[in-house]
């Protein structure tokens, strides 16, 4: 179980323009949960250009991160992380400002935490269920489940659910680097470095609006792609570029294969630029493996930086751990990002 005297749930809420949605979510989240002896809600304002801030601060809420400009949900989340550990959350919730999940089902998210079972817990939207996604998304979406599942050796049954809860243990340990979402990210990290993580089923609500993390299916697959095949390289490269290598080895030395059956049979001439493939082929596999063994080699690395941040966000986070206080606004400097900006869902 979770051996702290007093329990600090932390639940954060990005938000981009949600002025009209931002009532139900906060006037849905618990006052308590058995376990929890204290619950602050913390509101990550991605650069809004409506009353965000207001409505928010009309519900009570006086822990506010403000970006200036638009950052994206994967700097909304980690912001709101650091912001959370920095006030002493024992556990933070992660929740969307459109309400499409059920905040009432916090209470049930942090338990395995609580009780020790996990470090993330992650709420199943039963894609299947979901009036609103059309066959395609509902396949693509388990598809990228299974993908991540694969790459974090997990069980997830729906790994881009963004209604999450994490220990302030977890959260010491991960670091989330795109730019786009950090759900496949921080899945993918957690399964790498044994973190427990279980799931737990839930019913979304009805859909309030269009999403605003991508503006197509396409564009999505694509960033979450890119996203996935990223964290699974950091983690995982000598599977990716080891198998590369036995690919096109084995197509490399199968041109050679069939010179030398043909030149047994008297057939060898002519058949040289076969051969000229075979090499070529078999440079790329050489490639292949050199890569793979530096990607290994930036692996272990990263690693060894990953630890010392640790020790870094355990150090300042330890000092600063101290009770929320009013009023609190955090403005957070624009950063301009070479590939364009994406927004919260």
């Amino acid at each position: 179980m979770l051996s702290v005297a007093d329990v600090k749930l932390v639940v954060q809420v990005p938000c981009l323009d949600e002025e009209e949605t931002l009532p139900l979510v906060l006037s849905s989240i618990p006052d308590s949960i058995p376990g929890i002896d204290e619950i602050v809600v913390v509101i990550i304002d991605d650069g809004s250009s409506d009353r965000t801030v207001e409505v928010a601060r009309s519900f009570g809420v006086t822990e506010i991160v403000r970006h200036h400009r638009t950052q994206g949900l994967a700097r909304s989340f980690t912001d709101g992380v650091n912001h959370a550990l920095a006030i002493g959350a024992d556990i933070v919730v992660n929740t969307d400002g459109d309400h499409q999940y059920p905040q009432e089902r916090i209470a049930d998210l942090v338990q395995p935490i609580l009780r020790g079972e996990a470090d993330i817990v992650v709420a199943d939207r039963q894609v299947g269920l979901i009036d609103h996604f059309s066959p395609a998304k509902k396949a693509l979406q388990r598809f990228g489940s299974k993908v991540v599942n694969v790459a974090a050796r997990t069980e997830l049954p729906d790994a881009a659910s963004g209604f999450r809860a994490y220990s302030r243990e977890a959260l010491m340990r991960l670091n989330t680097v795109t730019r786009f979402s950090y759900c496949m990210e921080t899945i993918i990290q957690a399964g790498n470095k044994n973190l427990a993580i279980t799931s737990l089923p839930v019913i979304t609500n009805a859909k309030t609006r269009e999403s605003r993390l991508f503006s197509s299916t396409r564009q999505h697959v694509f960033r979450s792609g890119a996203a996935i095949v990223r964290a699974y390289v950091m983690y995982r490269p000598y599977v990716i570029f080891g198998a590369m290598a036995v690919l096109f080895g084995l197509l490399g030395i199968a041109p050679y294969v069939r010179y030398a059956v043909l030149a047994a049979a008297g057939q060898g001439g002519g058949h040289v630029q076969s051969l000229l493939v075979g090499a070529a082929l078999v440079v790329v596999s050489s490639l292949c493996a050199m890569l793979g063994i530096v990607s290994d080699l930036i692996r272990t690395n990263r690693a060894l930086i990953e630890t010392n941040l640790e020790h870094t966000k355990r150090a300042r986070y330890d000092i600063l751990r101290v009770p929320a206080t009013p009023s609190i606004e955090r403005p957070v400097p624009a950063v301009r990002h070479r590939h364009g900006q994406a927004g919260i869902r």
